[in-house]
């Protein structure tokens, strides 16, 4: 019973993280599959430690930023940040585009890390914290290249590919066009997306590897217009890229706190089904 009620909890937690103007009881009710009742016992209880907020004027249910601190804060003190900063800057300065760090928090891949180097014109910027879409970003497309097959298109299921309108106009829009990305990404030595994430941007991305099991535990990307990031440039960046990731890899307390991130998971078949 308990375990079940942290469950709705968490889920519940999930759901409003998803939609910062908050939204209304029975909208939360309808879409856990939970009485009203029930939604707004969890509600008051996560209302009553501040971890949620009710709008006086709207009556709809919303995250405080409690949640937020507490993350920034495991962060701040897990080093990630302050270790990757300065290799993100770096590759920022050189490619005058915006560089992210992704880790593998599995199943997910997310982005915990930024570096901007565009200083005018044109400027892409994703918000920090957000899950990578795994079949459109490059970010997705290099973790799923360094997992089997099996492994990699059981997770684009399990998220689902982008609906047309959604992403860009050469996102794939099957598994065969999403193999051959991944392929492509595995002869390359490092991803490479042109408008498949949005339209307008494209972006390269290489893997981070644990220096003792060799298995991925994160990525570092550039992403920028695809009027600027051209395949010309892309080719003049990749050693850039492939260097930053070679020593974010490098960085002990970095890779063994990512390794531990990710679960120290291994491919297993038992969990695809």
């Amino acid at each position: 019973m308990a375990g079940g009620l942290l469950r709705r909890a968490l889920d519940l937690v999930e759901l409003l993280a998803g939609h910062a103007r908050g939204l209304p009881l029975q909208t939360i009710a309808d879409t856990l599959g939970i009485p009203k009742s029930g939604a707004h016992r969890l509600l008051a209880e996560l209302v009553s430690y501040a971890y949620v907020t009710q709008d006086a004027e709207t009556g709809r249910y919303l995250l405080t930023t409690r949640f937020a601190t507490l993350g920034l804060k495991h962060l701040a003190n897990s080093g990630v940040v302050d270790v990757s900063q300065s290799v993100l800057n770096r590759l920022a300065d050189r490619s005058g585009e915006l560089v992210r760090l992704a880790v593998v928090d599995y199943p997910r891949l997310v982005w915990v890390a930024k570096a901007q180097g565009a200083r005018s014109g044109l400027r892409y910027d994703a918000d920090m914290g957000t899950e990578a879409t795994l079949s459109t970003t490059s970010t997705g497309i290099v973790w799923l290249a360094s997992l089997p097959d099996e492994e990699a298109l059981h997770l684009v299921l399990r998220q689902g590919l982008r609906p047309p309108g959604t992403a860009g106009p050469n996102a794939p829009r099957t598994i065969p066009a999403v193999l051959d990305l991944i392929q492509a990404a595995r002869a390359r030595g490092y991803a490479w997306v042109y408008e498949t994430n949005a339209v307008g941007m494209a972006a390269m991305a290489a893997t981070i590897v644990h220096p003792g099991s060799g298995r991925a535990i994160g990525n570092v990307s550039i992403a920028g217009p695809s009027a600027r990031l051209t395949e010309a440039c892309r080719d003049t960046l990749a050693p850039d890229l492939l260097e930053a990731a070679a020593t974010l890899s490098a960085v002990g307390p970095l890779s063994d706190y990512l390794a531990a991130l990710s679960g120290g998971r291994t491919p297993d078949p038992a969990r695809l089904a």
